[in-house]
């Protein structure tokens, strides 16, 4: 696990770095285009629970009206009125999830793993679970993320999740780095 933990994290930068200076003219567009639509910042900030559920600051751009999270549940659903216009381009092509990029760069996350829970929704989860699913960094995609999307119920991304948790490899990465170019372009399972 230690040599596996080696390589992920130098894939991690070797990727996250340079596609973050390769795409910091889109990141910038992106920003302009969000402060014309809707005032304020262009990022999401929010506290997610980590590796071993250490809690980070996650960083998106923003894809909702400002103030969201007050005005409705934590989770959004499919055409939800607080997206903005922008923000639903964003959503559909991902493009809300490219800042994680520095949260990779930055070791709190991974370019794979589960995706970053809402430390609030812990309760939701049996303690075992919760433990076994943060053994390993969030990712930006991850086993669920590339078997389904946002159209898996929420216990069969658990069950995805701690499978990956309890196996994770290198070559697994890579294929599910792979799927999700696919399922990206092809704009599946987005909401």
């Amino acid at each position: 696990m230690v040599t596996y933990a080696f390589y992920k994290r130098i894939l991690d930068i070797a990727i996250s770095f340079p596609a973050l200076l390769l795409l910091s003219p889109i990141f910038l567009l992106i920003a302009i285009a969000i402060m014309l639509e809707s005032p304020g910042s262009p990022f999401f900030l929010q506290e997610r629970a980590g590796l071993h559920g250490h809690p980070f600051r996650i960083i998106k751009f923003r894809s909702m009206i400002k103030n969201a999270s007050s005005i409705g549940p934590w989770q959004t659903a499919t055409n939800d009125p607080r997206i903005i216009h922008v923000g639903k381009f964003l959503r559909i092509s991902s493009l809300d999830e490219l800042p994680q990029l520095w949260n990779v760069l930055v070791g709190d996350m991974s370019l794979v793993g589960p995706r970053p829970e809402v430390p609030a929704r812990k309760p939701a989860y049996r303690p075992a679970d919760w433990q076994a699913r943060h053994r390993v960094r969030p990712g930006i995609t991850g086993l669920a993320q590339v078997s389904g999307r946002s159209n898996l119920s929420e216990a069969i991304q658990l069950r995805y999740d701690l499978t990956y948790a309890a196996h994770p490899t290198l070559i697994g990465d890579v294929i599910i780095l792979f799927k999700t170019l696919w399922i990206v372009l092809c704009r599946t399972g987005t909401n």
